[in-house]
């Protein structure tokens, strides 16, 4: 049986919730991510043209530490690193693509807001 929520304890975990993905960098990383995508930090340096290195490298161990993305070290000169999803992390993707569409429905409906 789920959750039962009341008005204050569904407020609350939603701001727990929003706290794992706050940052304007956590939503893009992890939409390179979904799929099974495996990437390596370069790869998403490069798919991530606007993020810092020292940014990239803070909003992964973020995700990491919060068992968004696992991390794979390889012991070789240069280090080989890859990101993946864990399956907690891949379990986001229906989430975000229902936020997505939602989104979809308000530029899709050319509708004036009220008062403008």
């Amino acid at each position: 049986m789920g959750k039962i929520y009341t008005p204050e304890t569904a407020a609350s975990d939603v701001e727990k919730a929003l706290r794992l993905l706050e940052g304007r960098w956590k939503l893009v990383i992890l939409f390179h991510l979904f799929g099974g995508q495996v990437q390596r930090y370069s790869d998403l340096e490069r798919l991530i043209p606007g993020i810092s290195q020292k940014m990239l490298a803070q909003q992964l161990r973020q995700l990491e530490s919060d068992g968004l993305i696992s991390r794979k070290l390889y012991p070789q000169v240069p280090p080989k690193v890859e990101y993946r999803l864990t399956d907690w992390g891949q379990s986001l993707c229906p989430a975000l693509d229902a936020l997505l569409q939602w989104g979809d429905q308000k530029n899709a409906s050319s509708v004036p807001e009220a008062g403008g």
